[in-house]
């Protein structure tokens, strides 16, 4: 038979194939987005990963899942591991005192159980994006202890067996090492740490528990601070799992070259790590230049979680540029995630990609399914 493989008769084929059996089709002749002359392949970075046991993950908007196809494809294809960026907090899901409202959070799960995807559960307990009858309240310490705790039962418990790792305290550390002042730390004490991770724990014994913080992938203060604080919580019997490094950089401040010895000391304590909300922006414009020590960063960023033993997952915070919270938070930067605002993998995508490779090679198959 005449071989027509890289006919346009060919492609058609595929596409027609692709439609009929409910696949995502991916033309290796699509261009790849900022200079990078490769194309698109048929494996996604969870492919490339799985030979690691390393789970690849990225926050999920919910509104950009409800309403765009090509953000569900990538989605799908890309990533065995979703983290909520917002409809797991709390002030989405009880608005209203006494009445909770799951639906937006199930319906990340549901798509994650339907694409082989784990759920990792973000965030118990925040300082930030609190309801207004909870941060306006008068309330005693009392009421707000069994306010927050009555909050980690009823979270947990709604996703038991489904969420397999929580983010139970978030951003608890200021720069220099020390207890942020929060309502939880002024209303329970430096104790809340501990009773949030039992209270997590008795509601799904299962679940991994994570405490997560930003600036702590530098060796320094406040890495020291959140070594002491987990190596104390570890001694005091504290159910607590992993350490989650954040891993939100900018090019122009440097790249932290210790996080491999740094992440190592802290599974040294029996810990697990992960990177989990990576991204690295730029003061915009974009230029060639720009992208390449982008795409540096990402890279160095992965070698660090492979070289760990106990480095369980790599999670970006956002994977489109469309989608990036990044723009909102830091004037006139941005392009901080690995494709574009058009779905086009940038220079970051390509270095995760051959970091995963050059461990492993290629995959020799597909770990993922479309609706």
């Amino acid at each position: 038979m005449k071989d027509i493989s890289n006919s346009k008769a060919a492609l058609a084929l595929r596409i027609i194939l692709a439609v009929l059996l409910g696949l995502t089709f991916s033309s290796p002749v699509v261009a790849a987005s900022n200079g990078d002359a490769r194309g698109q392949d048929q494996f996604g970075l969870r492919d490339y990963a799985v030979r690691h046991v390393l789970r690849i993950g990225t926050a999920v908007d919910v509104n950009a899942l409800q309403n765009e196809e090509q953000y569900r494809q990538v989605l799908a294809r890309e990533f065995n591991s979703v983290t909520p960026e917002n409809v797991m907090k709390w002030d989405t899901i009880e608005p209203v005192r006494g009445q909770l409202n799951f639906e937006p959070a199930d319906q990340l799960v549901d798509f994650a159980r339907r694409h082989g995807q784990m759920v990792r559960g973000h965030t118990l307990v925040w300082h930030s994006q609190l309801p207004s009858w909870l941060t306006n309240g008068n309330f005693t310490n009392q009421e707000l202890e069994e306010i927050l705790r009555q909050h980690i039962y009823d979270v947990v418990r709604h996703f038991k067996g489904k969420v397999y790792s929580w983010d139970v305290v978030n951003e608890p550390l200021n720069e220099d090492g020390t207890l942020r002042d929060t309502i939880w730390l002024r209303a329970l004490g430096p104790d809340y740490i501990a009773k949030a991770f039992r209270w997590a724990h008795e509601a799904d014994p299962h679940a991994k528990l994570y405490i997560n913080d930003y600036n702590i992938e530098w060796i320094g203060p406040k890495s020291n601070g959140m070594y002491e604080l987990v190596k104390s919580l570890k001694e005091a019997g504290v159910p607590i799992d992993g350490v989650g490094f954040q891993g939100h950089l900018g090019i122009q401040y440097g790249f932290p070259g210790d996080i491999q010895q740094n992440m190592q000391r802290f599974a040294d304590l029996g810990l697990d790590v992960a990177l989990s909300e990576v991204d690295v922006r730029m003061i915009l414009p974009v230029t060639q230049e720009k992208l390449t020590t982008q795409a540096e960063y990402y890279r160095r960023l992965m070698d660090a979680c492979l070289n760990v033993r106990r480095c369980v997952s790599f999670t970006v915070w956002g994977f489109t540029d469309a989608h990036s919270w990044v723009p909102g938070f830091f004037q006139g930067q941005g392009a901080a995630t690995i494709f574009d605002e058009n779905y086009q993998p940038k220079p970051a995508y390509f270095a995760l990609k051959d970091e995963l490779t050059e461990r492993s090679g290629r995959p020799q198959g597909k770990h993922y399914r479309t609706e």
